[in-house]
């Protein structure tokens, strides 16, 4: 595989490769401390239904190097509870991104992502393929974390639900 020569100091959290797949200028208001997340009831919604969600697994909420923040736990497998299946994904990334993260530690696991509302599942594997994307995503990510102004706004069908919305687009 090719060295895209990732830079040794880059923290990146999983949440900041969830953004870079859903908007560039999230990922940059985000990194600046600017977070709309705590007025957003789909936000709170999502928090309710993961803490109500696989409520016999042992392990949740692992947090490993201030870095990432596992859901769930167990010998084999990590898995991530998403409130909703709109933003796959962006959710697969970030899931992705935690197995190449564990990989780095020398920890092999299987990914899972689970849509509890839609009792839905999907089994996440990182392959060569998938580990190339998710350096480049870090590589983007530090370019745009460097830019001195935020990206501009890109309108997506899901903007109004955002909840940097009024943020992106009153007043403007």
């Amino acid at each position: 595989m090719e060295d895209l020569s990732l830079p040794q100091d880059l923290r990146i959290t999983g949440i900041k490769i969830n953004y870079l797949f859903v908007c560039e200028r999230k990922l940059w208001l985000f990194d600046r401390g600017i977070g709309m997340e705590h007025t957003s009831e789909k936000v709170l919604l999502g928090k309710i239904l993961e803490e109500s969600s696989y409520l016999s697994e042992e392990k949740r909420k692992i947090m490993i190097d201030e870095l990432i923040c596992i859901d769930i736990l167990s010998e084999d497998e990590i898995r991530e509870v998403k409130y909703s299946n709109r933003m796959e994904d962006a959710n697969r990334m970030q899931v992705l991104y935690y197995l190449y993260y564990l990989k780095k530690l020398g920890v092999k696991k299987r990914g899972i992502l689970n849509y509890p509302k839609q009792r839905k599942r999907e089994i996440v594997e990182l392959t060569q393929e998938y580990e190339k994307k998710i350096e480049e995503a870090l590589l983007k990510i530090e370019e745009i974390i460097k830019m001195e102004k935020p990206p501009p706004v890109v309108k997506k069908s899901y903007c109004k639900k955002c909840a940097y919305y009024e943020f992106c687009f009153i007043g403007e």
